[in-house]
């Protein structure tokens, strides 16, 4: 059995709820992100093309809300132009670093016709889902859950 922690798969130990990655450090300011799938994504300080945090964070809140939102209103049908824009300040104050006035916007459109029609009338209201209770990421920001930050070994 393989004891290295980025290849490893989720121990069977663990809950269904448990989420994890595990990153490396690849060179200065340079790390990369491993799934337990395998997939992989380097994540950058913000001085390369890499996303940094912050952005993986907005693309994150925007990726969650557009499967949401996807899911949501394809049951009607399949849009014909999906993008999303996630957005905000990164200030530096009192609180320390963080992002203030997130806005997530989402600019979708349907096809003409009865199901597109259906999918259009949806859309508020799989936004304010998204916004109120499915989307994972999201919600996680909005409540403001308390990051742990630990010393161990993780092999």
């Amino acid at each position: 059995m393989s004891t290295d922690p980025l290849t490893d798969s989720q121990p069977e130990s663990l809950p269904d709820t448990h989420r994890r990655i595990d990153l490396v450090r690849i060179g200065e300011g340079r790390y990369k992100a491993t799934n337990r799938r395998g997939g992989v994504l380097p994540i950058g300080s913000g001085s390369d093309p890499d996303f940094s945090p912050v952005e993986l964070l907005l693309a994150a809140i925007a990726g969650c809300g557009a499967i949401d939102v996807d899911l949501i209103t394809g049951k009607r049908v399949d849009a014909t132009s999906f993008a999303v824009r996630s957005e905000g300040h990164k200030v530096r104050d009192e609180q320390g670093n963080h992002l203030v006035d997130l806005r997530v916007t989402f600019d979708v459109t349907f096809p003409e016709g009865e199901a597109g029609d259906r999918a259009r009338e949806m859309m508020p209201r799989a936004l304010q889902q998204t916004r109120d209770r499915l989307c994972t990421v999201g919600r996680t920001v909005a409540l403001g859950e308390p990051v742990e930050y630990a010393e161990g070994d993780l092999a």
